[in-house]
């Protein structure tokens, strides 16, 4: 047993001030994501009025109650489908997330149809992109609920047009490795989104709201002449009766996905028992966790105050402690399900990233997945440091994380800044899962130290041309610098750009580790399945 004792002070001034930061984030964060639920609740009338759920009813009913559902990327788009921070909606035009449906784990995505009519909105291309992997990565059976005016083509872009492509071919990959696809196409589904529901496994339409066509009437008369309505073109009973490429006829949302659970239900897939393994909880509240972590950056910090409140009975047996001390690595469980840890109490140095690239490699010999706290300015610098080798050391350790056999998920608790952030498996070097905290930072580098920089550079080339330095230029541009990466570096930025998979209130990162590390366990598990041949459409 090596608990971890607690030296955390929650009556502190400094404790205070962190909780009292960290809940405003939250707020802040919580208020962006109802701002999203209520822009589309907004149409309940109209979607009620022609008997219609409002997209998030369909994802609850198509969930199973009570079960746990993990929502991603709430803060996609943020502030790229308008400047005004007041009135961006955050989310993509997607709902998506890792729940069950009929006992099974799954992936489902769906277009958020309330909004904008379900067009794809800014970065949700990205986001749908990164939810198809990750059900790729984890075994996971794919659920859509398809509703959805295409692309917006006021901000038609050619890139989107063809990186858009890869929506389909994912799909296509999904059920070649043995990972169903079911489609519930509650409404539109038109030229290129048709194949959206055109490459599934099994499809289901709803009489009379289904809409599925290459052209629409307007565009076949304007390209052939040909007159016909929606439903003679492309509705539910022409589909299900005549091409052939519904499956399942429901008479409304309701039934549809009640047919989805169903199909579901039917499936010869393994179904993960809910009971929890035999686990003792932290010995400390995870409500400490709000005022542990300081949001100034630049403040120390010991993260195994963070690990005693995340990992079982706060039992964690750390490695060589006492070697590269700044660089934390070592075993825990959570929820009953092994571990291993690294994580920073300060930069990386030769001696820590040697550690750290051992502790990598012995996790890939144990089959023990590794969870990365990100908690680092970088890789020191300095003569000393290169002298003992830290660019050759900081390397090995990101060849390691590139190298790694096992699920690698990476939470950002603070900074994670330099090549720290590539050390630390951020997101460039695609962790199993990647989330962050509200007040995580991920830069090149500080502001200020990119201003600096930018400002002796500055100087050294003014006194090589002998001119003088003009300082109200120079103040100037240090003040756009310091503005440009200080408007980059926090989450609601990074997680807009989906450079994450969400923001999780850092008292939920016990939760979600459980979620996720189930998620692992069972791809894991189901390996094999790999080769299973797709559904032969007719």
């Amino acid at each position: 047993m090596a608990t971890i004792e607690n030296t955390i002070s929650s009556t502190s001034a400094a404790f205070q001030a962190n909780r009292d930061g960290m809940l405003g984030l939250i707020a802040r964060m919580r208020d962006l994501e109802s701002r999203t639920r209520n822009a589309s609740a907004a149409a309940k009338d109209r979607f009620h009025q022609r008997g219609q759920l409002l997209p998030r009813e369909r994802v609850a009913l198509v969930l199973d109650p009570g079960a746990p559902f993990l929502e991603l990327s709430t803060l996609a788009g943020y502030m790229f489908d308008t400047p005004d921070a007041a009135k961006s909606v955050p989310g993509g035009g997607v709902i998506a997330g890792i729940g069950f449906v009929s006992g099974v784990r799954c992936m489902v995505s769906a277009n958020d149809s309330g909004i904008d009519a379900g067009a794809l909105q800014p970065y949700g291309l990205d986001k749908t992109l990164r939810v198809q992997e990750l059900a790729l990565e984890n075994r996971l059976p794919y659920v859509q609920l398809v509703e959805s005016a295409g692309a917006n083509l006021l901000r038609y872009r050619v890139e989107d047009f063809v990186r858009g492509g890869n929506i389909f071919r994912n799909l296509a990959r999904l059920s070649a490795a043995g990972l169903p696809v079911v489609t519930v196409t509650h409404g539109s589904s038109t030229a290129g989104g048709a194949y959206q529901t055109g490459l599934s496994d099994y499809i289901v339409m709803v009489r009379g709201r289904t809409r599925a066509f290459l052209a629409g009437p307007p565009l076949l008369k304007a390209a052939t002449g040909e007159i016909a309505t929606e439903e003679e073109l492309g509705g539910a009973e022409m589909h299900t009766a005549i091409s052939g490429l519904g499956d399942y006829l429901a008479e409304d949302d309701r039934d549809a996905l009640r047919i989805a659970r169903e199909i579901m239900s039917k499936l010869n897939w393994d179904r993960p028992s809910h009971d929890a393994l035999q686990a003792k909880p932290p010995r400390y509240d995870q409500d400490d966790l709000l005022g542990i972590m300081p949001l100034d950056h630049k403040r120390p910090v010991d993260m195994r105050q963070i690990i005693a409140r995340i990992v079982d009975d706060s039992d964690f047996v750390e490695m060589s402690p006492n070697y590269g001390p700044a660089t934390l690595c070592g075993h825990a469980r959570i929820e009953g399900q092994a571990i291993g840890i690294v994580t920073n109490n300060g930069p990386l140095d030769p001696a820590g990233a040697n550690k750290a690239t051992h502790f990598i490699q012995a996790c890939c010999q144990s089959r023990t997945p590794i969870l990365y706290l990100n908690n680092t300015t970088g890789y020191m610098v300095g003569r000393a440091y290169e002298e003992a080798g830290m660019i050759k050391h900081g390397s090995k350790m990101i060849q390691a994380v590139t190298s790694a056999t096992v699920p690698q998920i990476t939470i950002y608790c603070g900074a994670s800044f330099g090549a720290g952030n590539y050390g630390m498996c951020g997101r460039g070097f695609h962790p199993r899962f990647c989330f962050s905290w509200p007040n995580a930072k991920t830069a090149v580098m500080g502001g200020e130290q990119a201003a600096e920089t930018m400002a002796i550079v500055t100087e050294a080339a003014a006194a090589r041309r002998g001119k003088p330095v003009e300082r109200d230029k120079l103040d100037a541009m240090k003040a756009q610098i310091i503005g440009v990466f200080d408007s980059q570096m926090d989450v609601f930025a990074t997680s807009a750009r989906v450079l994450d998979d969400g923001v999780i209130d850092p008292r939920d990162t016990r939760a979600v580790l459980t979620e996720v590390l189930a998620s692992c366990r069972e791809a894991e598990a189901r390996e094999p399945q790999r080769m299973q041949f797709s559904v032969a459409r007719p």
